[in-house]
């Protein structure tokens, strides 16, 4: 009983976030929106982590099962993709590239904002002493 309660909030939140994008003009996936909300949920403490931890931890355990039809669907369309290979490949490489340079920059945003926050700290204790 408790895995089906469990399942229930994770399917609230996907089913509200099918909902929302159906209404929505912008193209976001059901499933993105709902999972953004539930992490909301979770975050803030609507939601609470023991509410959702054993099903999410079994369903992320085994989310390679969940890859099986795309690949399926992948397969049985080889042919369009055998047309247009160059292009995506050409797509994934552009994206994947700008996807490391941005990776990169907010890394080292966020590594800088540690290292000041740090020296602050570092200068308020010299301070203190």
């Amino acid at each position: 009983m408790r895995q089906l309660k469990q399942l229930f909030w994770i399917f609230l939140f996907s089913f509200i976030g099918e909902f929302l994008s159906l209404i929505s003009p912008v193209a976001v996936p059901g499933s993105v929106i709902g999972m953004v909300m539930l992490f909301f949920a979770l975050h803030f403490k609507w939601v609470k982590l023991k509410q959702v931890e054993e099903v999410g931890s079994w369903l992320t355990d085994n989310m390679a099962i969940f890859f099986v039809p795309a690949g399926v669907g992948l397969m049985t369309n080889f042919g369009i993709l055998g047309d247009i290979w160059w292009q995506l490949l050409v797509t994934i490489f552009v994206t994947t590239t700008l996807m490391i340079g941005f990776v990169a920059l907010v890394v080292q945003w966020l590594k800088r904002k540690k290292d000041e926050k740090t020296d602050q700290q570092a200068g308020f204790n010299k301070e203190l002493a």
